[in-house]
């Protein structure tokens, strides 16, 4: 429409300059008024000659009016003209428009297709993760579409497989070029594995502690359940100690912070949550390692609300060699239960050996029952550790180790002392510069 406004006048003006510059020009000169064109009634009319008709000055006059009359058709046609363009071209100035709207249409629905071919830009997510507020027991944690999770695990392909266990696998989710995530993918529809599920998310969207690992969101499709965790780059402890590296990148002091890690995380549990939390299910699968091997509990599907818990309200659960023998063989659960799994734990930091493990003629034995004897025994002690430690650990840090897991893993529960007491005695085997020190 601007044009068209712009147009028109260079058009007059052009026209209107034309004319005046015709009609100035000497060879159209104007009759003259000294010279009168009508004769005087007495006289009679002379007879003009032939040969002066074409320059007198009443021809002259005629073709002047001539002249106008063009003009005035010619500039009628350019205003006409001028019209026509100045519409054709607001046509085309909004047709322009109208496309330039559609392309921008249809290249915001390619771009989602690709995105969703290629990755999910993490920005928008990470910020649902940090303000969505569900209603209800979820708490702070954020429901994710399964698309999004499609694209991001890249249809849960086989080389995003970061582990495999009974509930399923663990896939390696790209978000953006920077930041990841680990989405476990729990099979089954049965009761106990969605009652799990749900305790799960329930248990992490309150819980929040630098020692428990974080749930980003989650997520249900079918019979098929999701859990989306922060990334912990060096995997689970026990991946570390009985996968194919034989624990060779836990030095012994990564495994005391490893342990003073673990019993903060108790601790917090047993102490600082009001009701206090029994995790129920502490193993070294369930114990997993960041980029600085900083160790953070996981896996709350079976954590209940401390107290006293007998066969007839609590359902027997747990790991064959991490599970407490008053809960084994009475049902009887208390926090001592999670004491006595921390201190196979601590057994398997210092031996590197499996709490259950199979003799050359199929018998199983237990680590607790192999390693008692000679925890005790100064001379034996030693020997039975981990040979990738047996020549860099302080002998007299392996023995006050080796004292707190054999109070962890009495029989009695009576006998065996607070993750709070645990967590001071393992403090100064810890340098200041890995996390020994009274933080919370």
């Amino acid at each position: 429409m601007n044009l068209l406004v712009l147009v028109i006048p260079i058009w007059v003006f052009s026209s209107s300059n034309w004319v005046s510059t015709y009609a100035s020009r000497p060879d159209s000169p104007l009759p003259s008024v000294s010279e009168p064109l009508l004769p005087t009634e007495k006289q009679p009319p002379p007879r003009i000659p032939s040969e002066m008709a074409a320059n007198s000055p009443g021809v002259a006059e005629v073709k002047i009016v001539h002249h106008q009359d063009l003009n005035k058709r010619i500039l009628i046609a350019l205003i006409v003209a001028s019209s026509l363009l100045g519409g054709i071209l607001l046509s085309l100035f909004c047709f322009c428009i109208y496309r330039k709207k559609n392309l921008k249409k249809s290249n915001a629905k390619s771009q989602n297709r690709n995105d969703a071919a290629k990755g999910l830009p993490l920005g928008p997510l990470l910020g649902r993760f940090n303000s969505f507020r569900m209603a209800g027991k979820k708490g702070s944690v954020a429901f994710i579409e399964y698309e999004l999770l499609v694209a991001a695990t890249n249809n849960f392909q086989e080389n995003n497989v970061l582990g495999e266990g009974g509930f399923g696998r663990v896939y390696k989710a790209r978000f953006s070029d920077n930041v990841l995530a680990a989405v476990k993918r729990l099979h089954g529809g049965n009761q106990d594995a969605g009652r799990e599920f749900e305790n799960e998310v329930d248990w992490l969207s309150k819980i929040h502690h630098q020692n428990v690992v974080s749930l980003l969101g989650y997520c249900v499709h079918g019979d098929t359940r999701f859990l989306v965790y922060e990334m912990m780059h060096n995997g689970s402890l026990e991946s570390q100690l009985h996968g194919t590296s034989h624990g060779s990148a836990l030095t012994w002091h990564l495994r005391m912070k490893i342990a003073l890690d673990v019993a903060r995380g108790l601790e917090f549990l047993h102490e600082r949550c009001n009701p206090p939390v029994i995790h129920r299910d502490l193993k070294s699968s369930n114990i997993l390692l960041d980029s600085n091997f900083n160790a953070k509990l996981s896996d709350f599907g079976l954590a209940v609300t401390g107290g006293n818990q007998s066969k007839d309200n609590i359902k027997l659960s747990g790991t064959l060699g991490y599970v407490a023998p008053e809960y084994l063989l009475d049902g009887k659960l208390t926090d001592k239960s999670d004491v006595y799994a921390f201190g196979v734990i601590l057994l398997e930091l210092l031996m590197g050996r499996k709490p259950v493990e199979k003799t050359a003629s199929s018998h199983c034995y237990s680590l607790v029952t192999w390693a008692m004897p000679q925890l005790t025994d100064r001379s034996k002690l030693p020997t039975i550790v981990d040979p990738v430690i047996r020549n860099s650990m302080d002998l007299k840090h392996l023995f006050q180790v080796a004292a707190v897991a054999v109070l962890c893993v009495q029989q009695e529960p009576s006998y065996r002392p607070l993750i709070t007491d645990v967590l001071h005695s393992l403090i100064p085997l810890v340098p200041i510069d890995l996390g020994g020190s009274l933080r919370g």
